[in-house]
């Protein structure tokens, strides 16, 4: 599976959508029971699984992130230290083995703007974090903050003073209605429109536009946000008085990074290079939320997709990630 790149003569691909899940996180319900998502005893997982896993689809590096606010399914004498457990621990994970992992900073949500900014300061200039991971979505019902709310601008502030990287995931907040059946649960059904709709909200609410030195990479290449970014523009402009135009609206939609994990079809592909410029497209598996198999029958699509295109299929495996992540390549991370 995935193997058309000569690993010998040619760079390995750069996972940006790759998960820190310790398998106590995985079978302990908190990305399960509550999604509809199954994960199994024997499902365990380990640093040197991911080795495995990305040797077998040559990846040289895969970024480790965390996904969602977990420290709401916390008891909440777990909650505080949360995320500097996990940073620490994917921090351990990249020490020990050299150049294989990076790390999207997990951060305690931030409503809790203070703690959130000091685990961010923590993570950049203590652990060298590539970057952080964020949720569209905070709370649930009327207590729900969405990222184009106000209560986020400080943490938007200080990502945009450091030209900070941002990894997007959807929460995975189950719809009003249950799920249509077992083989629908959220992270199918709900997850890829939830990206979508923050992307949407950061859009409109002009956070995009007013903090452009954040790079902000949307998970599965944007969910339904190719396909779904016009209707928001002409509804908004045209309908709902938006500040912003029509044409603005687009153009905020193409200054997003989209990566392919469980939407490396052609399809999707298509949709993706008609709508943003070949530099912002990436390389994603969502594994080992998305089991090998899986994560290898997106990668080879996206090998076939590209096979004609070999320069562009090496943007798309790790040329653009080094622009994004220089220290890939030997040069200063980009958060500096």
């Amino acid at each position: 599976m995935g193997m058309t790149e000569d690993s010998a003569t040619t760079p390995g691909r750069i996972d940006f959508h790759h998960h820190f899940m310790p398998t106590a996180m995985l079978t302990s319900g908190l990305f399960g029971d509550t999604t509809g998502w199954k994960f199994r005893d024997e499902d365990a997982w380990s640093p040197q699984v991911s080795v495995d896993f990305m040797d077998r689809l040559q990846i040289d590096t895969a970024i480790l992130s965390v996904p969602n606010d977990v420290e709401s399914r916390l008891p909440e004498n777990k909650r505080h230290h949360f995320a500097r457990e996990v940073n620490t621990l994917s921090r351990q994970a990249a020490d020990d083995h050299p150049g294989r992992f990076g790390l999207f900073a997990h951060l305690p949500t931030p409503t809790d703007t203070d703690a959130a900014l000091e685990e961010l300061t923590y993570a950049f200039d203590v652990l060298g974090a590539d970057g952080v991971t964020l949720t569209n979505v905070y709370g649930t019902g009327d207590q729900a903050r969405s990222l184009g709310d106000p209560i986020f601008e400080p943490l938007w502030a200080e990502l945009d003073r450091r030209n900070a990287l941002v990894f997007l995931h959807g929460e995975q907040t189950p719809g009003s209605n249950r799920a249509p059946s077992r083989f629908l649960p959220t992270p199918i059904s709900e997850t890829p429109n939830e990206t979508y709709k923050g992307a949407a909200d950061l859009v409109t609410s002009g956070r995009k536009r007013q903090y452009p030195n954040v790079r902000i990479i949307l998970a599965h290449s944007g969910g339904s946000t190719p396909y779904l970014a016009a209707r928001v523009a002409a509804l908004c402009a045209f309908h709902l008085d938006c500040e912003l135009t029509a044409d603005q609206i687009i153009a905020d939609f193409r200054t997003f990074y989209y990566e392919t994990a469980l939407s490396g079809f052609e399809t999707n592909l298509v949709a993706l290079e008609n709508f943003v410029d070949p530099s912002h497209i990436l390389f994603g598996t969502d594994f080992p939320a998305a089991n090998p198999r899986t994560a290898g029958w997106f990668t080879d699509n996206v090998d076939e997709y590209f096979a004609t295109r070999p320069a562009m299929l090496a943007k798309v495996m790790h040329d653009n990630a080094f622009s994004l992540v220089p220290r890939l390549t030997g040069g200063a991370p980009a958060h500096r």
